[in-house]
């Protein structure tokens, strides 16, 4: 079957047949990808990048026609900003290959060995997990880096855009595959499902005994969409309604470093901070000052009642009353919600009625406020005297990252290539069998 028409053009009863077909090629490559050396992995992410940069023309072309057609639909600025590629971030999608490339190889690692009293040696092994399919949206640069960690994983990457990069993925994969090719390695290790709707996600996520996992990467609907529908494993990412707790103790110039860098640096990625927590009794000295950068950044800051007193002087800021809907929103825009509490047990409450788990931060010089903090709120990365922005695989030395897990199993915080992995266990004996009372060699085997 022909599977290079447009999207619009596969009607819905060859959609099933289209995704299984993608799901056993990739399934088809994992026997080769389990048994490459480090060293094929590696020269095959540097001839990935090499590609690249090769296409860099024909990526940056098909991006701008995806820039347009957003813009064309009143695509908000924020996911216009996610979608954008130019050199800079190109290059720093190939910096990411070679950083996966540098990273040690984790497949075949044991990670502890245990001899029992009986003579079993039982060691546990990291394997790769299999076909792992990332559901995304918007950002092209997630292509090139769930391709690269899977591939170096010893998994086969089964990828599913939004139909806003499609253009722009196409270009991604097309040079990818290039780059496998010159390093001998089938290019049907990465796929790219670029045909169909939300049915296409539907066959994808429902695709037991094809796929190992699914990563959803994006907004909240998409993935309580996956988790509600999935049929198959699922590692929840990505929604990040961060804060950044002020202490009354903390150093106020530090804080406004952080705050301003946790807001501001880049509003429309999950690590950014969307919730700033104050102290009462710092709220007066700390707030007016900080509302003068914000307004001077663009920031619309929307507030609690003592918030708004504060603020409420300040020369050009937009300002307005906050409601509980903004307390839980992840604006991924310049907007902050803000509230004054009384105490960190108060900044606490509201972070685990409200958070998502993601990234959340505590300012102060009290060890014992920021050990409370540290201890008692349950999120995948918790900072002390430091911008929520660094919850990234590349910060973290990861390389790049497939996804920030904000649940607890059977990954938390940024995944990199460890963390997607599975493990078996390897049992070596001499003849042991098992009995009723306890385990003993055979008779007459020798030890």
């Amino acid at each position: 079957m022909d599977w290079s028409r447009d999207r619009a053009d596969v009607v819905a009863e060859d959609l099933a047949r289209y995704v299984e077909e993608r799901l056993l090629a990739a399934r088809g490559t994992l026997p080769l990808l389990g048994r490459l050396s480090s060293l094929r992995k590696d020269r095959a992410l540097a001839a990935m990048g090499e590609a690249i940069l090769r296409a860099q023309g024909e990526i940056l072309a098909a991006n701008a026609r995806d820039m347009a057609l957003g813009r064309q639909s009143g695509m908000a600025a924020a996911r216009l900003d996610r979608l954008r590629l130019d050199s800079g971030r190109i290059r720093a999608m190939v910096e990411g290959l070679e950083a996966v490339a540098a990273i040690e190889d984790p497949i075949g690692e044991q990670i502890e060995r245990i001899m029992r009293p009986n003579g079993l040696s039982i060691a546990k092994v990291r394997v790769p997990i299999g076909v792992v399919a990332m559901i995304y949206e918007s950002r092209p640069n997630v292509t090139v880096d769930a391709a690269a960690i899977a591939f170096k994983a010893g998994s086969a990457a089964v990828l599913r855009g939004s139909s806003d990069a499609l253009g722009s993925n196409r270009a991604l994969v097309a040079a990818m595959h290039q780059g496998l090719a010159v390093a001998g390695v089938p290019s049907d290790a990465i796929q790219l499902l670029d045909q169909g709707g939300r049915d296409t996600v539907g066959h994808l996520i429902t695709a037991r005994g094809l796929v190992d996992l699914v990563i959803p990467r994006g907004g909240a609907g998409l993935i309580q969409y996956v988790a509600e529908h999935a049929r198959v494993p699922v590692v929840e990412t990505g929604v990040g309604n961060c804060h950044v707790y002020v202490d009354c103790a903390a150093d106020l110039a530090k804080a406004r470093a952080i705050v301003l860098n946790a807001k501001c640096q880049r509003p429309s990625v999950c690590n950014a901070m969307e919730t700033l927590l104050v102290h009462r009794d710092v709220a007066e000295r700390f707030l007016p000052e900080l509302g003068a950068e914000l307004a001077e950044a663009g920031v619309e800051v929307r507030g609690c009642p003592a918030t708004l007193r504060e603020l409420e002087g300040v020369p050009g800021l937009a300002l307005c009353a906050a409601t509980d809907v903004d307390w839980a929103t992840e604006y991924l825009a310049p907007i902050l919600a803000v509230r004054v509490v009384d105490s960190v047990d108060g900044a606490m409450e509201h972070i685990a009625r409200y958070g998502t788990r993601h990234s959340e931060a505590i300012v102060t010089e009290d060890r014992q406020a920021a050990r409370r903090f540290l201890e008692g709120v349950d999120a995948a990365v918790v900072y002390h005297n430091a911008s929520t922005r660094f919850t990234d695989g590349h910060e973290f030395g990861f390389g790049v990252e497939i996804g920030i897990s904000t649940q607890v199993l059977h990954a938390r915080g940024p995944m990199g290539l460890r963390e997607l992995t599975s493990y078996k266990y390897i049992v070596e004996g001499d003849g042991q069998v098992r009995g009723g009372r306890g385990e003993r060699p055979v008779a007459g085997a020798t030890r």
